[in-house]
């Protein structure tokens, strides 16, 4: 975000702690038209807001981040309310949800076994009634969970009540159809579940040129999901296909690629291994004679990739994750815009999935956006939700209810105009982040670069009486301590722990605990992080050292957070052989650490008082306010 948007902002934060926070006034011209909108706002409202926006016809209330607080959001719903009624109502159709279902027919290559060459993808649509002759944008949501009686959706034609419903009464009256899309064998989709592989890709690029070919359509077609759901739509944008039919993706919480999903530094989720079929593979099976299509090269082998690469290191699967790996092709084909939702809390999609995704898009020239709050595997509209999945002791609960935020359908509607219809100005083109204890604010790139290294070595800055050997079984290990911080830190991004080790055999496996610490020893998760030291030199190759008498330096890298370590309290650093929902090393050792000035904890951190800081509409929900909001 360039210098004018720097100005614009009326208010910036500086929080120091949870409880406080000071508020510098940014003086300027542009503030103080700000100050006066916001006067004239409070005076005659609503009236005021219309008034703004006749000049810009069919635009309508778009108010910048920083002043949305002082905004007549619905702020004590279950979830987000649009500030603007559409003018549109849906069309109706032969039964009682208002939509229409469709087969799309697309090639499957021979090699997919199943039910190659002929593919058929299942969908259903919402469209609103509009003047003759006007067409209409789509927002789709692709996924294996429509039709599926594990998740209670009787038939594709049912909006689905975690997203669909939300679209068709907030979005399409303001001039949008809706679609729900099931992948390949899943509903009444031919095939196999193919689990994120080529089949599922293809089939998925079909739906995508089907919607943007409909006589009724304007050709920009848009992607939202979350998890499952907001994996289809960077597996759709990796075509970059010659009709440019995929004008923008909104994925919450999705895959930039499978194996990237289930291993960090070479180490396995204890889901890794069951992944394709022990959760998926009953999708699509329901006893009926096309079960046979279930029968596909990927379906066939997919548990043994999984074990093949707990055991041996994930290159033994060969094509398997480099077929389910996406990234690297949108990166060099897709040319829309992309609007990245993540909680840094999410344990099922953990949020490297985002960072440095986020640098990578900006670099590559994509138009990208970012929201990155500390809840777990959600929408960041749902209070009742985030609330039951936000735990203090640094796993949530100490951000909410600030996490919640009630604009957040405002801003997709606003996202969907400008990129779906070309109406208004362009979003902002910025990260909004919040830190574990609930601040929010602006970041031109996240990580950020503008971010100074506070390195902290083991055996100094510090300091441990435990010992410094990793047992295999993971009952124990070392635990490092800084002394009290003389102020406040502010750490972004990844955080490294770089530590030289000896093993007793050629393997191991450091699982680092990184807290922080009252004076008296009341500690909250700040972040953790995992390594198979086979992979100790980071990146996917695999590494060989002589046991015993050679020193290795494992260099891991936490999970992406964000966090105020309040001045006071200390850090503490805690190494065992695994931990959270991580397997034990498939090479389990003994592992000895080694002090000194190349075994160090690593810190990005930044001074607030150079950064952005706003407040998002405040919760009123009854959760909230029992949160103390």
């Amino acid at each position: 975000m360039g210098e004018e948007a720097i100005l614009e902002a009326d208010l910036v934060e500086a929080p120091s702690s949870v409880a406080t926070r000071e508020f510098n006034l940014v003086l300027g011209a542009t503030v103080a038209l700000s100050l006066v909108f916001l006067f004239l706002s409070a005076v005659f409202g609503d009236a005021f807001i219309e008034f703004m926006n006749t000049e810009d016809e069919g635009v309508g209330v778009r108010v910048p981040v920083w002043e949305r607080y002082n905004m007549p959001y619905e702020v004590d719903g279950d979830f987000g309310i649009a500030l603007e009624t559409g003018p549109y109502e849906i069309m109706p159709t032969d039964n009682e949800w208002n939509s229409t279902h469709y087969f799309v027919e697309y090639e499957l290559p021979l090699s997919e076994g199943g039910a190659a060459p002929d593919g058929l993808i299942s969908l259903a649509v919402w469209r609103p009634i509009v003047e003759e002759g006007v067409l209409v944008p789509v927002i789709a949501e692709i996924g294996p969970y429509f039709q599926e009686p594990s998740v209670q959706t009787p038939t594709i034609e049912v909006p689905g009540a975690w997203l669909g419903q939300m679209i068709i009464d907030q979005i399409l009256p303001h001039g949008f159809a809706f679609a729900q899309i099931s992948v390949s064998g899943t509903g009444r989709s031919n095939h196999c579940m193919d689990l994120m592989g080529n089949a599922e890709q293809l089939g998925n690029d079909a739906a995508v040129r089907w919607l943007g070919e409909q006589s009724w359509s304007n050709g920009a077609v848009a992607l939202i999901g979350k998890s499952y759901d907001g994996s289809t739509p960077w597996q759709a944008a990796m075509f970059g296909s010659e009709h440019d039919y995929l004008k923008t993706i909104v994925p919450i919480s999705g895959l930039i690629g499978v194996k990237e999903l289930m291993w960090r530094n070479g180490s396995s989720e204890a889901r890794a291994p069951i992944m394709h079929n022990g959760v998926y593979g009953s999708y699509g099976l329901d006893g009926d004679e096309e079960d046979y299509q279930n029968l596909c090269p990927d379906y066939i082998v997919g548990p043994a990739t999984g074990v093949g690469a707990w055991a041996w290191g994930g290159e033994a699967a060969g094509s398997y994750w480099s077929e389910r790996y996406f990234l690297d092709r949108v990166l060099d084909n897709y040319q829309g815009s992309v609007y990245l939702i993540q909680g840094m809390h999410d344990w099922n999609v953990d949020p490297h999935m985002a960072v440095p995704t986020m640098n990578m898009l900006i670099d590559a020239g994509i138009e990208a956006k970012g929201l990155f709050g500390q809840w777990d595997h959600d929408y960041p509209d749902r209070p009742v939700q985030l609330d039951d999945r936000s735990e203090l002791g640094g796993r949530g609960g100490e951000a909410f209810p600030q996490m919640v935020r009630y604009d957040w359908m405002q801003d997709l509607l606003e996202w969907f105009d400008y990129y779906l219809r070309d109406v208004g100005e362009q979003p902002g083109q910025w990260i909004e982040i919040q830190s574990n204890q609930g601040s929010w604010r602006l970041e031109d790139r996240y990580p950020p670069e503008d971010v100074s290294v506070l390195s902290m070595a083991l055996g100094t800055e510090l300091t441990t009486s435990g010992g410094t050997t990793v047992l295999p079984d993971a009952s124990t290990g070392p635990v490092w301590q800084s002394e009290p911080l003389n102020e406040t830190i502010y750490i972004a991004g990844t955080p490294r722990l770089h530590v030289d080790v000896t093993t007793a055999t050629l393997g191991g496996q450091l699982y680092a605990l990184l807290e922080e610490c009252s004076i008296d020893n009341e500690c909250i998760h700040v972040g953790h992080a995992i390594m198979d030291l086979r992979y100790h030199a980071g990146g996917d190759e695999v590494q060989t050292w002589a046991p015993v008498v050679e020193t290795i330096n494992a260099k891991m890298e936490f999970f992406p957070l964000d966090a105020e370590i309040e001045s006071g309290n200390f850090l503490q650093v805690s190494l065992l052989s695994t931990g959270e929902d991580y397997l034990p090393a498939s090479t389990s050792s003994v592992v000895f650490i080694q002090e000194g000035a190349t075994s160090t904890l690593q810190l990005d951190t930044f001074d607030p008082t150079e950064r952005r800081y706003f407040e998002p509409p405040s919760c009123q929900h009854e959760r909230c306010i029992q949160a103390g909001a």
